[in-house]
């Protein structure tokens, strides 16, 4: 599938997804509702429908006495313009009369009548004319008012209609919700549909770029002793115990042992950090002791559980030491009278690399001992030497990063590809180490503990851990 195909995929689910959650939105809203106002619909319908018919009634007795009121406003506006050409008409007539020849020929007593009349019908003409004037603004307003109220009696009518028709529940809830509260819940989508790809484009090119031009984490100033050595890792190791040795072990990572070796039970690695070892799985180790003065008795290390897991041994020297995440930790091997492990703490509470992180505790193992790591398809061992003023660098997906030496400067740097972030395919940052020293990695990032869980889980409980340094 091409690259535009999959953006396309992307989109289609984020929409169909955002349609489900509106979906869900407004039946739940809908839900509310029900178990908030629930009555007998038939009733409220019956109730709703008598409600809706007297209005209607009443509009339509308005309407009536309305177009009443329009029929005599026209007629009398129809008379009062006949009075009025008829009182023009006789005032013209007489007009013609009481002028030119026929006024000399006319007595003077007609001729006063005449004046009088003609002054009468100017009269009529002219409150004919203001009564004309009157009723056209009245006429207007008559029909303006009927033609309102056409249009509430239409939508009454379709009121009327559609709670006639109004007889399912889910429809009537559903339409409540949508009217109360469809635009909150638009809103939310809206808002989980853009917040996540704003917010990647933020980390991506905003915060990711001021973080990685950070102060690096060095645990220790310069690298010390010897690199430790690490066996290539398989699906299963076979581990000799020499005289006076030791080893603590998980228990689904003990496949077979020489039967002259003494086992016990230790509860957890170290006592002294007890909420770690249970975070860890460190607890309920077998305990593997060659007592014997001179035999040399051996141990066969694999995953009961799991079978992409591979084995890798780590050994370090006396005075060399290895931060490594204690999950990773499959067993340890040591001398018989070592009772515990050197295992030192660092926090960087104060660190602006720790909180783009979320890793605030590293946990540095020193030797002399033997480590057992468990990674995904197995240990992936990266050597850097730096070649005159060249420091060398090299990045690891963040995910699979199990450890390095603390001679090593450690600090994340922003993803190389933006698609591959915004997509959620990886992780913002990658870890970057400098200088002289080993770190390990496992060949894929996906954890042994997410086998089994949901992905939300998994990274829920991924991010606890990285936050104290598991």
């Amino acid at each position: 599938m091409g690259a535009l195909a999959k953006f396309v995929s992307w989109i289609l689910q984020k929409l169909t997804l955002s349609f489900a959650v509106l979906l869900l939105g407004v039946a739940g809203f809908a839900l509310w509702i029900f178990l908030r106002e629930h009555v007998d619909l038939e009733t409220h319908r019956q109730e709703l429908l008598r409600t809706l018919t007297g209005e209607s009634r009443r509009i339509r007795a308005a309407l009536d006495g309305v177009e009443l009121r329009i029929a005599e406003l026209q007629s009398s506006l129809v008379r009062q313009e006949q009075r009025a050409r008829e009182a023009a008409r006789l005032a013209a007539d007489l007009e013609e009369q009481s002028s030119g020849l026929k006024r000399l020929t006319t007595p003077d007593d007609q001729l006063r009548k005449n004046e009088d009349r003609l002054r009468s019908l100017r009269s009529i003409e002219t409150a004919a004319r203001a009564e004309v004037a009157k009723l056209r603004p009245e006429l207007n307003r008559a029909e303006w008012e009927r033609d309102g109220l056409k249009i509430a009696l239409g939508k009454l009518d379709a009121r009327v209609r559609e709670a006639e028709q109004r007889k399912s529940q889910v429809i009537h809830y559903a339409r409540e919700a949508w009217a109360r509260y469809g635009l909150y819940v638009g809103v939310v989508v809206l808002i989980w549909l853009l917040a996540p790809p704003l917010g990647r484009l933020t980390a991506y090119f905003i915060v990711a770029p001021f973080v990685s031009a950070q102060r690096p984490v060095r645990l220790h100033a310069e690298a010390r002793g010897t690199l430790p050595v690490v066996t290539p890792g398989s699906a299963s190791i076979p581990l000799t115990l020499e005289p006076g040795e030791v080893l603590w072990v998980k228990e689904s990572f003990l496949q077979g042992s020489d039967e002259g070796l003494m086992k016990a039970t230790r509860w957890l690695l170290d006592w002294r950090m007890p909420f770690t070892c249970f975070a860890a799985g460190l607890t309920e180790l077998v305990e593997l002791r060659n007592a014997a003065p001179a035999a040399h008795l051996g141990v066969t290390l694999s995953s009961q559980r799991f079978a992409h897991v591979e084995l890798a041994m780590l050994t370090l020297p006396a005075g060399t030491s290895i931060v490594l995440r204690p999950r990773f930790l499959a067993g340890i091997a040591g001398p018989l009278g070592r009772k515990r492990m050197v295992i030192r703490k660092h926090w960087r509470l104060f660190s602006l690399q720790a909180w783009a992180t979320g890793q605030f505790r590293y946990f540095e193992f020193v030797g002399p001992c033997r480590l057992l790591i468990a990674g995904g398809r197995g240990v992936r061992t990266e050597t850097l030497v730096s070649a005159g003023q060249s420091i060398a660098a090299r990045r690891a997906n963040q995910e699979a990063t199990i450890g390095f030496t603390p001679g090593l400067a450690y600090r994340p740097v922003r993803a190389e590809t933006f698609w591959a972030y915004f997509r959620g395919q990886n992780a913002l940052f990658d870890d970057l180490f400098e200088g002289d020293g080993v770190f390990l990695c496992q060949q894929t990032a996906a954890p042994v503990a997410r086998e089994g869980r949901s992905n939300f889980l998994a990274r829920l409980r991924d991010g606890l851990l990285r936050i104290f340094g598991l």
